[in-house]
């Protein structure tokens, strides 16, 4: 796997594998609350989005390419142990991460967020 992507890791933790789920509204998790999240690594752009709350004892990890560590998402992901990385940004032709988003892997992907180093790192 290769790095795709780069943003700031909330808390030290393991690198984590899991399919990727883009979530955009409630509806995307009401049904992975149906299908179930265990081994989920979900991708969201809303760094205050409240909607994942039903989902952070299954989640393996977060990706969002808004906000910081010090947003809501960043805050609860910590609470609950959830590996998280925040504000970032996947690249489309290199290992640098930091790309326009070009890059960013499709829902369903196999993806590892690794937030065991200086920051975030998603690879796909």
């Amino acid at each position: 796997m290769r790095v795709i992507g780069r943003g700031s890791k909330v808390f030290d933790a393991a690198p984590v594998r899991g399919r990727l789920r883009v979530m955009e509204s409630t509806d995307d998790v009401l049904e992975l609350m149906d299908a179930g999240a265990v081994g989920v690594i979900v991708l969201l752009r809303d760094a205050g989005a409240t909607f994942l709350a039903p989902l952070y004892h299954e989640l393996a990890g977060i990706i969002c390419t808004g906000g910081t560590p010090r947003s809501h998402i960043g805050i609860v992901s910590r609470e609950f142990q959830v590996p998280c990385a925040m504000g970032t940004r996947f690249s489309d032709d290199d290992d640098e991460g930091g790309g326009d988003g070009a890059g960013e892997p499709a829902d369903g992907t196999e993806v590892e967020l690794d937030c065991s180093g200086e920051e975030g790192l998603v690879r796909g």
